[in-house]
């Protein structure tokens, strides 16, 4: 009888029964069986609409018009960023959907199976970050809004930190609903937020009777040398914006019933929500010049002008609805998934969700966001230095070292061919500082401050290249 069991077990649950006990494992991280493989092109465009439109990508076009742009110069600047973007976007999808594993679990292959951990550590953290700034933004928007409704609410001195909290309690609901209500979050709101959003901008151009001085004021710029000083270090903070789910995109592409649904859906829903709705950014905040006498870039003062009580409420629930979104999917899954990956039998992907709530307070967003220089050129700079180095690192180990090939059982088992030297990859680990540290050395030496200004691409490019040739060199030998 017990033969018969074994002779009829498929080679999925063989799979599953070698590497289960093993301590790499859990049910989070498990590669995805076929029958779980179910996100389709909407799906995956439905993800790219809900995460991009945000309060922070209506007000990126504005970063770059305030720093000389005209309008077309800036919308084409975030278009070029996100079709830039989209290439390791698509490169890092392609073992998720391809194996069904998650992020951490790719790391394995490059970085060991325990090296994978400084990687996906690294990404964690600055996910955190993230977190904490989303819900810092969407406790902001509710209390304008509570006060717009609620005159007496603007007296209370600690109006900001209750709605930080209030929206910090919402995310921690949605993260312990789990991963297919996050899909089905995401499904439902994207069509709603891109209808809110170009209401916006008809009312805009109808009160403005047009789009205003704005479209119309030119370049700042004198050459094209004064120009290209601008737009590379613009690129790199647009490229920056979103290198954060290029590294651990196979957490939603493991979900997919095939790779041309995941590419279509996402190489159409990206780079233009990114554009259109930055668009819509420039287009209204334009038009408020018109209307109200000075240029408001906030969304969420300009819907605290608002005197319909229905339109101040449904615009709370946009706000918040696309805050929640973006956060939930940008900023819980990986280092959910992450933290998991430290301990597989005892952290969970909800417990690893719940780590990232709380650490998103301990990182202090508040300050984050005080200084608007610290934000820009300290955290996006900063940590485009560290993730540009990580994407290289695996997107080269995937494509050129392995050829697209992974033994899926041996990322959960100790001892296999990703054990490399007790667990790390001391190659990858040292291609992983050069890369970093050479980004980086452009903050203490003022002579060649564009290594920073460039941090993504500059640590991508060094680092892919030192893993290649150490790997090479390591092949040879053997």
């Amino acid at each position: 009888m017990t033969n018969l069991k074994v002779m009829a077990t498929t080679p999925q649950q063989s799979r599953a029964t070698s590497i289960e006990t093993s301590p790499l494992y859990n049910r989070d991280l498990a590669p995805v069986e076929p029958a779980g493989r179910t996100w389709s092109t909407y799906n995956y465009a439905a993800l790219w609409v809900s995460m991009s439109v945000n309060i922070l990508t209506y007000m990126l076009a504005a970063s770059l018009i305030q720093g000389g742009m005209d309008w077309k110069q800036a919308v084409l600047t975030v278009f070029l960023g996100n079709t830039i973007v989209l290439a390791p976007m698509l490169l890092n999808s392609h073992p998720g959907a391809k194996y069904g594993i998650p992020f951490p679990v790719l790391a394995r292959a490059s970085f060991g199976l325990l090296g994978a951990n400084v990687a996906a550590v690294l990404r964690a953290l600055v996910a955190c970050g993230w977190f904490g700034i989303q819900s810092w933004i969407g406790g902001e928007a509710i209390n304008t809004l509570l006060a717009t409704l609620w005159p007496a609410w603007s007296k209370n001195t600690h109006g900001v930190a209750i709605c930080f909290m209030i929206f910090w309690a919402i995310n921690l609901i949605v993260v312990l609903k789990g991963i297919e209500y996050i899909r089905f979050l995401q499904g439902m709101s994207a069509p709603i937020l891109l209808g809110v959003g170009l209401l916006l901008l008809g009312w805009a151009y109808t009160s403005a009777g047009g789009f205003g001085p704005m479209l119309s004021a030119p370049s700042k710029f004198q050459n094209s040398s004064e120009f290209l000083k601008f737009l590379i270090p613009a690129l790199n903070g647009t490229v920056g914006f979103w290198a954060t789910v290029s590294l651990n995109i196979p957490d939603f592409t493991r979900f997919a019933r095939d790779q041309r649904g995941q590419i279509i859906g996402q190489a159409v829903a990206l780079p233009t929500t990114m554009t259109l709705y930055s668009f819509i950014g420039v287009a209204v905040t334009s038009a408020t010049v018109v209307i109200y006498g000075s240029a408001i870039w906030d969304p969420v003062q300009l819907l605290s002008r608002f005197h319909s009580p229905v339109a101040v409420v449904i615009s709370l629930l946009a706000i918040l609805l696309a805050t929640l979104n973006v956060n939930i999917g940008a900023n819980v899954v990986s280092p959910a998934n992450d933290f998991s990956n430290l301990w597989p039998k005892k952290i969970s992907f909800k417990l690893g969700g719940l780590i990232t709530c709380f650490m998103g307070i301990a990182m202090m967003p508040w300050k984050l966001l005080a200084n608007h220089r610290t934000f820009i050129f300290g955290w996006l700079g900063g940590y485009a230095a560290v993730l540009g180095p990580v994407a290289g690192i695996m997107i080269c180990d995937y494509f050129l070292i392995r050829r697209k090939v992974l033994a899926v059982n041996g990322l959960y088992l100790r001892g296999s061919e990703y054990e490399y030297a007790a667990g790390f990859n001391w190659k990858a680990i040292a291609a992983l500082a050069i890369g970093t540290g050479i980004a980086l050395i452009g903050l203490v030496i003022p002579s060649v401050r564009f290594l920073y200004d460039y941090s993504w691409f500059v640590g991508f490019a060094v680092a892919f290249i030192t893993y290649l040739l150490l790997m090479e060199t390591q092949t040879k030998r053997g």
